[in-house]
């Protein structure tokens, strides 16, 4: 019966998606001179647009002693250019009835508006003006640093599984950049000035290092009309040339404890594995996708039966995996230990359900429900105007192409039980493996920290 039931799932799940690419997969791209690319994906169900730029510059493009400026930048990008004043770009999207954004990561810089689809036409002329026009002064610096510093504080060093992640990835890597937090160091952030940031500005938002995802109720010659315009303007420049960052091979497990005022412990262990590089024949990464969700996909998956109510071992334990990425990949497998329990018990319960998982391998019913996921995931992203940038801009930047997302949906939906076996068996290594404990301080000492010296 739960076989039938998966299985009718999925064959739903999987004609809704086919029936909802054909209606709504009318993408375009067209490149200008300047080297922009622009990828219109026409979506007329709402009078709605999203515009977004990507620039193909993340953290894994700083240098050591600038961590963060990436994440600095963006935050300026809201400040004034030669022609609008500061904080006026926001108010101006408000005033469209529009909301507004930005995010950095490793591997991106992204900004975005949704508006009406009447107002599209300003936000592309507002975001080439930053794109040529951004003024980077110091006055601004220094406000907009203080700001960033107390983010970190806030979002890294008060969050304890923050303090974690950010000593695995440190550990983990020891060439490649993926080792630097986003946020950035704060003896970085402390003493970074403007030129820093305008430095960075100079180096890499150029349009030939950038591309435009619109999407939503427009037509895609008008957009291309709009984007010459606006866009057409700005003159290419030379662009660093990235070196490769190739991490070296790992010889054996790492190990890490990290103190911090916590309630309970918490254990994060990373396995390196590979990512999507090629849509057609890296099976291994819709694998490795399938085995996270067989793990972690929902209630009744692996970690949640066995260790949370099973065992007891764990309050809580999860999985997790990026298909898609410009740097190496790792796939991660974190818990809290019961009240009672700890790491180690935590991480010998994983241990065995990996084993377990290669031992036995997984059930049919497993990828039939895994499968019915990621193509009702696929369902939701494109029933969302914004979902659907968002994962175009995910697959170009990291590489791929937007023709790549059907591909590997259809990827994922061919995994066989024994390929998810077989990168079980291969990745899931200690050789390929870092693990990080929390050893939980006691709470009074969170508020003892004292905040760092400011440099003005």
């Amino acid at each position: 019966m739960r076989k039938r039931m998966f299985r009718c799932l999925f064959a739903l799940a999987a004609a809704v998606a086919v029936s909802t690419a054909g209606a709504q997969n009318a993408v375009h791209e067209r490149k200008l001179a300047n080297g922009l690319r622009v990828i219109v994906k026409e979506d007329h169900r709402a009078p709605t647009a999203v515009h977004m730029v990507w620039y193909v510059a993340g953290s894994m493009d700083e240098v050591s002693g600038t961590s963060g400026v990436a994440h600095v930048l963006e935050h300026l990008m809201f400040k004034a250019t030669k022609t609008v004043g500061s904080g006026e770009f926001s108010r101006r999207i408000a005033a469209a009835g529009g909301r507004e954004n930005a995010f950095t990561s490793r591997d991106y810089t992204a900004y975005f508006q949704q508006v009406p689809k009447a107002a599209l036409a300003p936000m592309l002329r507002l975001e080439a003006d930053r794109m040529s026009n951004l003024l980077v002064t110091e006055s601004e610096f220094s406000r907009e640093i203080k700001v960033v510093m107390e983010e970190r504080r806030l979002r890294t060093e008060d969050r304890p599984r923050a303090l974690a992640t950010e000593a695995l990835n440190a550990e983990a890597f020891l060439a490649h950049p993926y080792r630097r937090p986003v946020i950035g160091w704060m003896n970085d952030l402390v003493n970074m000035n403007h030129l820093d940031a305008r430095d960075w500005y100079s180096r890499w938002y150029a349009p030939n290092n950038a591309f435009v995802v619109v999407v939503g109720d427009v037509k895609a010659d008008e957009v291309f009309a709009l984007a010459q315009k606006y866009y057409g303007r700005i003159k290419s420049r030379p662009v660093p040339a990235r070196k490769p960052q190739l991490e070296p091979e790992q010889r054996g497990v790492r190990r890490l404890v990290v103190k911090a005022p916590a309630e309970l412990p918490y254990l994060l262990m990373g396995w390196k594995c590979p990512v999507l590089r090629d849509a057609d024949k890296d099976w291994q990464a819709y694998a490795l996708e399938v085995l996270t969700g067989v793990l972690d996909g929902n209630e009744s998956a692996r970690l949640n039966q066995s260790l949370v109510r099973d065992s007891r071992v764990a309050s809580e334990a999860g999985a997790s995996y990026d298909l898609t990425a410009r740097g190496p990949g790792m796939c991660l497998l974190e818990g809290t230990p019961s009240q009672g329990r700890t790491a180690a018990e935590l991480e010998t319960g994983l241990r065995a359900e990996l084993a377990r998982l290669v031992q036995e391998g997984v059930t049919e019913d497993e990828l039939a429900r895994v499968k019915a996921q990621q193509v009702a995931s696929q369902v939701f992203k494109r029933d969302s105007i914004f979902g659907q940038a968002m994962e175009i801009g995910r697959f170009e930047t990291a590489g791929l192409s937007y023709r790549d997302i059907d591909k590997a949906l259809e990827g994922i939906k061919a995994v066989s039980a024994e390929q998810v076996r077989a990168v079980a068996k291969r990745y899931f290594v200690d050789d390929q493996l870092t693990v990080v404990v929390l050893d939980p301080q006691p709470l009074e000492q969170a508020h003892k920290r004292p905040p760092p010296g400011m440099r003005h």
